[in-house]
């Protein structure tokens, strides 16, 4: 089988054997067992490998999302406007919270098993099995979000919806989706610090790289983050020669929370001001659909998508992690980098709670946690911190995370080496009034609902 774990040397295989896979959960194991790390293929070999396909991508209309932040989110708003104006829609995002086909998403439902193991065993069979057993140097497998990728479009050629909106992975550039042939739209979220190993240690570089996915003929939608990454936009844009728009905070207003909504103020939709209501308490999230909605003009210009079936698509639009009420008084927040914890946190303070607070938090250790830690300790929101670890090899460890909360006044917190364990017990010994909040890490959000859906 292909190997996963460290031992594995970047960009070479070790000698693998063909296995007879026949159900989704083989499938789904081999997948996990592909590194996630290893050294990326070129943009050539990724078109090479989608060429050898057949080209699915050729006739799907495509909207490509990029950014640090909200890029699921406003994936998900999309496609909901989109599906209102009756539209068929297929999604590939990531990364998935409990079950690997919550990637691949089709008219609003996950792909069957049927469907996942048969995209499965035609990227499998297309492989060079003959190359790859001899450990030959040019033999070639694709990494695991590239395994990933390649079957969304198998899945979605068959599929054959009306559009087929693609969530990047890290960076857009050099991103496996970033090789498809042709896109409708570009759109860019807002740009945080995040990967910075391998997207550069400025905004403007990351930017740049995010700036990748821009493409002649396709218009694009950004998220105006900063001067300087509103300059790398509009740079690439005026050398594609694109329509380009930029969404900023002008762009919006805030208007009044309800108990488990947000009423806001998009302004020129349409060229009027229109009352969009979400359903959510996250008012991050007014900023994502705001990106999403000015994308949809971007795309449509108002020819089959009506301002009714945008607001209808905001209101009913769901995306799973994000300030998700899993219990009644029990939110889970996929808050995973320094700008998502500022956000998260901003929902926390004005979320109208006059209760206590308590924290779930776990993080992994190739992110900033100490500045989220920061973020966090100094907020003075929570009453009880409990830390702890995901079953997850880049989980960073309970003691570093207590140590570093502890260098804080009043910021002792609890260790519990299991996730589910820690919360049971949070949860069962919940006072009343008491509101729990899960937050560092989206592997922390997956196993949280797993247990909770068990």
């Amino acid at each position: 089988m292909y190997p996963g774990g460290a031992e594995n040397r970047p960009g070479r295989y070790f000698a693998v054997e063909r296995q007879n896979i026949t159900t989704f959960e083989q499938a789904a194991a081999y997948i996990e067992d592909i590194p996630r790390f290893t050294s990326k293929h070129s943009m050539a070999q990724t078109k090479a490998f989608l060429h050898k396909l057949g080209d699915p991508d050729r006739e799907m209309r495509i909207i490509h999302v990029a950014g640090t932040n909200g890029k699921g989110s406003v994936c998900a708003y999309m496609r909901s406007i989109l599906e209102a104006a009756g539209y068929r829609v297929a999604l590939f995002s990531s990364p998935h919270l409990v079950c690997i086909r919550e990637r691949f998403a089709a008219d609003g439902e996950m792909v069957s098993e049927e469907d996942f193991l048969r995209a499965f065993l035609r990227i499998y069979d297309s492989l060079d099995w003959g190359a790859l057993e001899r450990e030959e140097a040019e033999a070639y497998h694709p990494t695991y979000f590239e395994y990933l990728f390649f079957m969304a479009m198998v899945l979605f050629a068959q599929m054959r919806p009306d559009f087929c909106i693609l969530e990047t992975g890290v960076g857009g550039r050099l991103d496996a989706t970033n090789s498809v042939a042709h896109k409708e739209l570009a759109v860019i979220t807002h740009i945080s610090f995040d990967h910075v190993g391998v997207l550069g240690d400025t905004l403007g570089k990351i930017a740049s790289e995010k700036a990748g996915i821009l493409q002649a003929g396709a218009a694009a939608v950004w998220w105006n983050t900063c001067e300087e990454t509103e300059r790398v936009f509009r740079q690439r844009a005026e050398e594609l020669g694109i329509l380009a728009d930029s969404v900023s905070e002008n762009d919006y207003s805030f208007l009044n929370f309800k108990r488990k909504s947000i009423d806001f103020c998009l302004h020129n939709l349409y060229d009027r001001d229109a009352t969009l209501t979400l359903h959510t308490i996250a008012a991050y999230q007014m900023e994502n659909c705001a990106l999403a909605v000015r994308a949809i003009i971007a795309l449509d210009g108002g020819r089959t998508v009506s301002a009714e079936q945008i607001r209808k698509g905001v209101l009913e639009c769901f995306w799973a992690g994000r300030m998700e009420e899993v219990r009644p008084e029990v939110f889970v927040d996929g808050a995973h980098n320094e700008d998502g914890i500022r956000a998260f946190l901003e929902t926390v303070a004005s979320d109208g709670h006059t209760g206590r607070r308590s924290l779930l938090f776990g993080v992994v250790k190739d992110k900033d946690y100490e500045n989220m830690i920061k973020e966090l300790a100094v907020s003075g929101l929570f009453q009880k911190v409990c830390v702890t670890r995901m079953h997850s090899s880049r989980t960073l460890d309970t003691g570093t995370i207590a140590e570093l909360f502890g260098g804080y006044p009043g910021c002792a917190c609890e260790i519990c080496e299991d996730a589910g364990a820690a919360f049971r017990r949070m949860y069962e010994n919940r006072k009343d009034g008491e509101r729990i909040y899960v937050a560092g890490s989206l592997y922390l959000v997956g196993e949280i609902k797993e247990l909770l859906e068990a």
